[in-house]
């Protein structure tokens, strides 16, 4: 509690710095506005998964779940900046790659879809050409957190924003969350409510809308993270958790929370290990993981991450393969019946563009 206030009363002290920052994200949005900065576009669907704020509200599995689909109807490809990797510039997935050469989640979506083209680089604008050099059969992209990547103009624009820090609520950095100006929440063409508490009624669906003040031609979904059966990091055997089980949870991602919520709801115990988000993992954080799990009962504690941290974990295979480390996988489900109406509105897009060029 005293650590949490500290933090806030820390960031207000910020507050000059906000404002600085806001003045230069209005001056790049004016600039665009007025054409002295302009965008591109390519003769291909690009659809973005962005945000306004800096944190996780659910853009890996957003993009996981457009994979799932789309992949049967068309020749997909990825492509984000690879964050945190070692490398820079344009590069695309292989069987060898490692998470420190094309980031943690693009690794994971190749691992998880191998016949989707992963590719990352920071100037997507250079990036594009480059990949649909290397995969010319490549019908849609999917571009990974370019929301503020202005030079490229998408076809489909999906805006996420978190129910417990909703973009309308929050402020600009340091003092808040917010990387880019809120009106230009205006410029999406689908507006999704992530991390949704899954009780969530018709008439707080009503006022999270009249909240964010959608436009006439823009569509607000809400949708509700699902967590399925953790399986083995190496093995990949399964393990449905129980409530007698004991759990100790390690995670480098910007916001476990929803993760610790269903845990405490699973589980008889956990303990937890957080560390930052995109974190690389030493031989001495395995150390000190594996002297936690020995904290837990004999015979009912197993260590549990996510399957961004899993793939920078893998590197100690040979250490983890004897210890019960399992995975748990996540994905969005839209809420309020409207999962058709949502996935209609991607597929629309895709074809009318096809239609027109």
């Amino acid at each position: 509690m005293f650590y949490t206030f500290f933090l806030r009363s820390f960031r207000l002290l910020l507050l000059p710095f906000s404002i600085l920052f806001w003045a230069i994200l209005y001056l790049r949005s004016f600039f665009y506005e007025k054409q002295w900065l302009r965008s591109v576009t390519f003769g291909i669907p690009l659809i973005t998964v962005g945000n306004l704020a800096v944190g996780g509200t659910g853009k890996s599995p957003m993009i996981e779940y457009l994979i799932e689909l789309l992949q049967q109807r068309y020749p997909l490809a990825t492509l984000s900046r690879g964050y945190r990797r070692r490398t820079k510039g344009y590069a695309f997935a292989k069987p060898d790659s490692t998470a420190l050469e094309i980031g943690d989640e693009p690794l994971m979506l190749y691992r998880k879809f191998p016949s989707v083209a992963v590719a990352v680089g920071e100037e997507r604008l250079l990036a594009i050409p480059e990949l649909l050099h290397d995969f010319p059969a490549t019908e849609v992209i999917l571009l990974d957190d370019a929301f503020q990547h202005r030079a490229i103009q998408a076809g489909l624009t999906i805006l996420l924003t978190e129910q417990s820090n909703l973009f309308s609520r929050d402020f600009y950095l340091p003092t808040g969350d917010l990387r880019d100006l809120k009106s230009r929440y205006k410029e999406a063409d689908i507006i999704i409510v992530t991390k949704c508490n899954p009780e969530l009624t018709l008439e707080q669906r009503y006022q999270i809308i009249d909240e964010l003040k959608p436009l006439p031609t823009q569509k607000v979904y809400f949708t509700k993270l699902v967590y399925g059966i953790p399986y083995h990091l190496i093995s990949k055997d399964s393990y449905p958790i129980s409530p007698e089980s004991e759990v100790l949870l390690v995670t480098g991602i910007s916001n476990p929370s929803p993760l610790k919520l269903w845990i405490e709801h699973q589980t008889a115990y956990y303990r937890q290990m957080q560390f930052r988000d995109h974190h690389i993992f030493t031989t001495d954080d395995l150390k000190d993981i594996q002297d936690e799990f020995k904290k837990l009962m004999p015979g009912k504690g197993i260590v549990l991450t996510t399957e961004k941290d899993a793939v920078r974990l893998e590197k100690f295979e040979k250490s983890i393969q004897s210890l019960p480390f399992y995975v748990v996988p996540v994905r969005h489900e839209i809420m309020f019946n409207e999962k058709e109406k949502f996935e209609r509105a991607v597929t629309d897009f895709i074809e009318n563009f096809q239609k027109q060029n």
